[in-house]
């Protein structure tokens, strides 16, 4: 697999080392849906790294990142190549300005095949869709979520807060592979300008078309 499809691909699903254990904490999805229903929009820079079975780094990448319920993120890949991935709520544009290529498609609204929408969309869906269990060390607590669901693109998923801010997301594939996401410079419930979610295809851009 190439380094910009391998990008592409966990740019659009969406982003180390594993936490060590802790103390278990009870009712995890209760307690992580507190966390996340009052996040309204949400950025930050971030690194991302893609890790195989044994934990060699594949490939990274960094950029910028903004969320905003529902449903609308935009991901800016700045190194090693240029892409941009939005979602206006109803549909997500990827643009390659290498290529010149734009792929268009309907946003999958299933919490459990998109984790931007974990983050985008409606937290009380957690509940019905995925396991999840928690630990906390110090100011860091890490929920691991599995999707109940089997047509998923992840067979775990970790969200680790610090002081009750975002700051790592790990998802695990069923061949081992991992795309784990460190943020920075995170800010919660800021300003986000409403034009980031709208992308204007650039002209002379290929554009595809892609139905659900």
């Amino acid at each position: 697999m190439s380094l910009k499809r391998t990008l592409t691909s966990s740019v659009t699903i969406l982003t180390a080392a594993l936490m060590l254990p802790g103390m278990a904490l009870a009712d995890g999805a209760e307690r992580l849906t507190r966390m996340l229903k009052p996040l309204e929009t949400y950025s930050a820079d971030f690194d991302q790294q893609i890790l195989d079975g044994s934990g060699q780094r594949l490939q990274q990448a960094s950029g910028r990142m903004w969320l905003s319920r529902p449903g609308r993120f935009r991901w800016e890949v700045n190194a090693p190549y240029e892409q941009v991935v939005v979602s206006d709520g109803d549909q997500v544009t990827l643009y390659d300005p290498d290529l010149q290529q734009a792929t268009v498609q309907p946003l999958d609204q299933r919490v459990t095949h998109t984790p931007a929408l974990l983050l985008s969309g409606s937290a009380s869906e957690l509940t019905e869709n995925y396991e999840v269990s928690s630990s906390q060390q110090g100011v860091a607590e890490t929920f691991t979520l599995v999707p109940t669901a089997a047509d998923t693109l992840f067979e775990e998923l970790r969200l680790t807060f610090y002081s009750e801010e975002l700051g790592f997301l790990e998802m695990t594939d069923s061949t081992g592979q991992r795309t784990a996401i460190e943020f920075d410079n995170v800010e919660q419930n800021g300003g986000v300008d409403e034009s980031k979610f709208d992308f204007q295809i650039p002209e002379g851009t290929d554009v595809i078309r892609q139905s659900s």
